[in-house]
């Protein structure tokens, strides 16, 4: 993820940044869900044969506290359809794991918005756009109303609560409307995901390349905007670390005196680190640099998380520091901010886990 206003203050103030300590887990405790998004990656449905159990999801958790996962960001599917959901957060945060909750907000009430409270450090609730956008997107009649009421209910409980979005063709035209609505309920982070080519979102496209580089400044003006009018919104990016670059340029242009600092601060953070601080585990015990990787590097049902995690072939070529990757990637002098940016979506597009990400708009 690519923090753009946090960096951005940090570099204006001359502060240095230091990476957290420990790893970053998406763990994607079920596979089913209360809608059909255009854009999943998992390809939800209503299967729960699979799952791992709450004595499995207890084994692991317990793997990952000794391998250093500080962070766990409990997902789907639907992940408030887990029956055991609160009882599994609660497990990991005596560990020692910070939990945060990614729902598309359908199953949050006045009811369960206290326990959600009790049970989790952040809430993220996925809105896509516009009412008709959203509920395009997201395959239901309604969605957005339910959403945003969730939203609201987080937000007047006093959960520290975010707005996550999806950038996609169908999606983009909505972000004014997304910035505008974040600042109206007193969302104070708004995280803006590029689209993965994995699940159902191989079906989608993204914007065409030039329009797509000038949403993406579109995206960085805004921050830097919040930031000088003192609006309390922090705007966040993840899955495409050419973002950086963008950033980089525009905030030099408006300081130059203070570009340097923040260039230090992008090589510091490192660009992608899928495989190097993000890991994902899916709701089979499988385990991938992220979410969106075609192949597993092991399953936690056979062996067990640091074995895994410890382990060579895809995850040491991760691990390079560059990146042996190819194409336009190879050469290009930004590598060093972005770490080549996606590898699933490079072998999307070649098959080719180093060839150059077709999503690269630079």
């Amino acid at each position: 993820m690519l923090r753009v206003s946090e960096f951005a203050r940090m570099a204006l103030e001359g502060r240095t940044y230091r990476p957290p300590a420990g790893l970053i887990l998406i763990w994607n405790l079920t596979n089913r869900c209360n809608l059909y998004c255009k854009h999943c990656y998992s390809s939800a449905n209503q299967d729960k044969s699979q799952e791992l159990t709450f004595e499995e999801v207890d084994r692991v958790a317990r793997q990952l506290a000794k391998e250093g996962v500080k962070f766990a960001i409990l997902s789907g599917g639907e992940p408030l359809l887990r029956e055991d959901i609160h009882e599994i957060s609660r497990l990991l945060r005596n560990l020692g794991i910070k939990t945060y909750l990614s729902t598309n907000g359908l199953l949050i009430t006045k009811e369960s918005v206290k326990t959600i409270k009790r049970h989790y450090d952040y809430v993220g609730i996925s809105i896509d756009g516009t009412p008709e956008v959203h509920d395009r997107f997201r395959g239901k009649r309604h969605a957005f109303e339910t959403s945003l009421n969730a939203l609201m209910l987080c937000l007047k409980e006093g959960i520290k609560t975010g707005l996550r979005f999806t950038l996609t063709e169908q999606t983009a035209h909505s972000l004014p409307f997304i910035f505008e609505l974040a600042q109206e309920l007193g969302v104070t982070k708004v995280y803006i995901s590029h689209l993965v080519y994995a699940g159902r979102g191989k079906r989608l496209s993204q914007v065409e390349r030039e329009e797509y580089r000038k949403t993406v400044e579109f995206i960085i003006r805004t921050a830097l905007d919040f930031i000088e009018k003192g609006i309390p919104v922090d705007v966040v990016t993840g899955n495409n670390e050419a973002d950086a670059v963008v950033l980089y340029r525009i905030f030099k242009e408006r300081y130059p005196e203070r570009a340097d600092n923040l260039l230090e601060i992008l090589k510091a953070w490192g660009g992608n680190q899928a495989g190097v601080r993000l890991v994902n585990i899916d709701h089979r015990g499988n385990v991938k640099p992220d979410p969106f990787f075609f192949h597993s590097v092991g399953n936690v049902r056979e062996k067990s998380f640091g074995e895994i995690w410890n382990s060579n072939g895809l995850l040491s070529f991760l691990r390079e520091k560059p990146r042996r990757v190819k194409g336009k990637c190879e050469n290009c002098n930004h590598l060093d901010i972005c770490n080549g940016n996606s590898r699933a979506r490079a072998y999307f597009a070649s098959g080719d886990y180093a060839g150059e990400d077709p999503l690269c708009y630079l």
